[in-house]
């Protein structure tokens, strides 16, 4: 055998954990902000989960400043793979220590850490959200952190990373696998929506500054409000009926993805390669 190489860090760096990689976000949260998204997860995860063999690892990174949302998707991944273990990462130190009381081993727990996501073993986790992390990012820098992550991902695995706002109402997330990108969802709180288009704020920051002409995204919400318009007639019968109308006409010119049920829950979801930059 070889012999290892020599630890190249000073002897009183030595045996001392490494800095968290990535920067301490505002840590907003609310209980329940993340429904949306979540049930999702659940939805399109659920085969991969239940046939894993081993309990499954997923990962809520930077849950902010209270547990809520890693106690949640604990709670709605445990209904589909109940062995599920959750693990909450947080930069913060402070964060993790109020956190504790929450944890329920092995189901759930917490540590810091940052898009190193340090997991017992070097664990793959067959599941990465990681929602409004990477706001205050710039454009550039998304990139990379996806393929950190997405690098990390069990066989089958999926990241998602996303925006919504402070009670949860309105949603946007790319889903990606260890291949990269797959797919973006919107998805809203129908009732006092106006119009699709006002998603447009809650884009995740690959996707939000090319919100402009001559762009892909701008092109679909464009269409999609196109769609809502034409689709008014149908409000007579709900904000479902009217945004699911809206959804199949969209689906004439854009590459929806993922059964139409969905649509009357107030979601869409278009293939990665039709909007991105």
């Amino acid at each position: 055998m070889a012999p290892s190489s020599p630890d190249p860090s000073p002897p009183a760096a030595r045996g001392r954990a490494a800095r968290p990689i990535g920067a301490v976000t505002r840590g907003t949260t609310n209980p329940n902000r993340l429904r949306r998204m979540d049930r999702w997860i659940a939805a399109v995860l659920g085969p991969q989960l239940r046939r894993t063999a081993a309990p499954p690892t997923a990962v809520d990174l930077g849950y902010g400043a209270a547990p809520w949302t890693a106690v949640e998707l604990h709670s709605r991944l445990a209904a589909v793979r109940p062995d599920i273990r959750v693990v909450g990462i947080e930069i913060e130190p402070e964060r993790v220590a109020a956190a504790l009381p929450y944890a329920r081993p092995p189901g759930l727990s917490f540590r810091r850490g940052g898009f190193e996501m340090p997991l017992d073993g070097g664990a793959r986790p067959v599941l990465v959200r990681a929602a409004n992390v990477l706001r205050q990012y710039g454009e550039a820098e998304v990139a990379a952190v996806w393929e950190r992550l997405c690098g990390r991902l069990a066989p089958g695995g999926l990241l998602v990373e996303g925006t919504c706002d402070e009670v949860g109402r309105r949603h946007v997330w790319v889903a990606l696998g260890p291949e990269g990108p797959r797919t973006v969802t919107f998805a809203a709180r129908l009732a006092g929506l106006e119009r699709p288009g006002e998603l447009a704020e809650r884009l995740p920051k690959a996707l939000i500054h090319r919100n402009v002409p001559g762009e892909a995204v701008h092109a679909f919400l464009a269409d999609f409000d196109r769609a809502w318009a034409a689709a008014a007639p149908y409000a007579a019968f709900g904000a479902r009926q009217r945004w699911a109308a809206s959804c199949a006409a969209l689906s004439g010119s854009w590459p929806l993805v993922g059964p139409r049920r969905r649509w009357r829950l107030g979601e869409v979801t278009v293939e990665w390669r039709a909007v991105a930059p």
